[in-house]
């Protein structure tokens, strides 16, 4: 069991890594290798679990496949391998976001993203209203990471209203005690902006996708946070890929491979 005292206080410094100006940048991880090779890195403040990675570490596809115990227990092994705060992707939260967030804060998570599905309003907003009350119920000020998917599962709306879904989702959320609202999508400069105008400054999470603004914006127009999900792990298979087919042309390991595990 984790001493409840480190994971109150490893949440309250994610807390404030939120709340800083400058932005806080995530670089998912889905095991404990990944997540120590990332730690090593002096210019790492927190990290992060991507749920579809994990998931396609165990074969399963993303979307709540994998069982809810098996999920834990990556997240368990990941936030045992750091000192530094660990926020975990719990998905939908698996029918019950306050038990999730509850067994997650026993392993030492101290925030997590949970993700409304575009459900009902009062239905999502029940759920991330549970989430932290399960953190204030455990000691903890969980970090609440509130995805809406008013972009993911917009359908062919207009942007206006996509948009203003998000906002009234996001707000809603917020006054359930989120600390933030992470929109993921591939928008411009002009929706990160108008999502801060209406959020609050530091109260914003993206993905980092193509027509995202560089980090450097982001943190200029009022961002707390980017992640980039799913990315990082097809990066490193990109990378498996190519030097297993150099392997097999007749090349060597690349000299400037580094030992991290």
């Amino acid at each position: 069991m984790t001493d409840i005292d480190t994971t109150a206080a490893r949440a309250t410094d994610l807390l404030r890594l939120h709340e800083a100006p400058e932005l806080l940048q995530l670089v998912n991880v889905w095991d404990v290798v990944s997540a120590r090779a990332v730690a090593a890195l002096p210019e790492t403040r927190a990290l992060a679990t991507a749920s579809h990675s994990i998931a396609a570490s165990f074969g399963y596809p993303d979307g709540e496949a994998i069982p809810r115990e098996l999920m834990l227990d990556m997240v368990g092994r990941i936030a045992a391998s750091t000192e530094l705060p660990l926020t975990a992707d719990l998905e939908a939260g698996y029918g019950d976001a306050g038990d999730t967030t509850r067994r997650a804060i026993a392993l030492g998570v101290v925030g997590a993203n949970i993700e409304d599905e575009l459900k009902p309003l009062a239905e999502s907003v029940a759920a991330m209203t549970a989430v932290v009350a399960a953190g204030a119920a455990e000691g903890v000020p969980f970090v609440l990471n509130a995805r809406t998917d008013a972009f993911l599962r917009g359908g062919d709306r207009p942007l206006e209203v996509i948009v203003a879904d998000a906002i009234e989702r996001g707000r809603a959320y917020l006054d359930a005690g989120a600390a933030c609202v992470f929109v993921p999508g591939n928008f411009g400069e002009d929706v990160v902006a108008e999502l801060v105008e209406a959020f609050g400054p530091r109260r914003l999470s993206v993905i980092g996708l193509p027509l995202l603004p560089s980090p450097a914006r982001l943190a200029e127009l009022g961002v707390a946070r980017v992640s980039y999900g799913p990315y990082v792990q097809r990066v490193a298979l990109t990378a498996l890929q190519d030097v297993a087919g150099a392997l097999y042309a007749g090349g060597e390991i690349p000299a400037d491979t580094r030992a991290l595990n």
